[in-house]
């Protein structure tokens, strides 16, 4: 699908910044931050601002375009893979990797949970990715 249509099957109206950061989102499933964007984007896009890019990434979950991650303490990251999966990140490089549910915990997404009725669910898992792990690994000296 292509960013555009992705906006219209969302409700959102398309503008030339809207389909720039969707595109990036889609094209970059590293769970960027709204700076990330900014800053990949603003050179060659200079009207551009800050603001617009944390507006529309807002508003982009809202919708359901894109999922906003509270994963970091320090940072909102984005995600334009709205299926239903959980979030690692690596504690020593930074990095969000992500990682497929269970069949059992994605029916929950649809339950009505002591009354009340789940919308959206989000799985972070938080340790030191394999990555970092191999790095380690070789670097010991035995």
């Amino acid at each position: 699908m292509k960013p555009y249509e992705r906006l219209l099957e969302h409700n959102i109206k398309p503008s030339m910044q809207r389909i720039a950061i969707m595109q990036y989102l889609m094209e970059h499933p590293i769970h960027p931050s709204a700076d990330d964007i900014y800053t990949a984007l603003s050179p060659s896009m200079p009207t551009l601002s800050k603001t617009t890019v944390y507006n529309t990434l807002k508003l982009f979950s809202e919708q359901g375009a894109a999922q906003m991650l509270t994963i970091d303490e320090k940072n909102t990251n984005f995600d334009a893979d709205t299926s239903i999966h959980s979030h690692f990140l690596c504690k020593r490089c930074g990095h969000i990797y992500d990682l497929q549910c269970p069949e059992a915990i994605k029916k929950v997404e649809s339950l009505e949970m002591d009354g009340h009725q789940v919308s959206e669910m989000h799985y972070y898992y938080k340790g030191i990715c394999k990555n970092c792990l191999r790095k380690d690994k070789e670097t010991r000296i035995d």
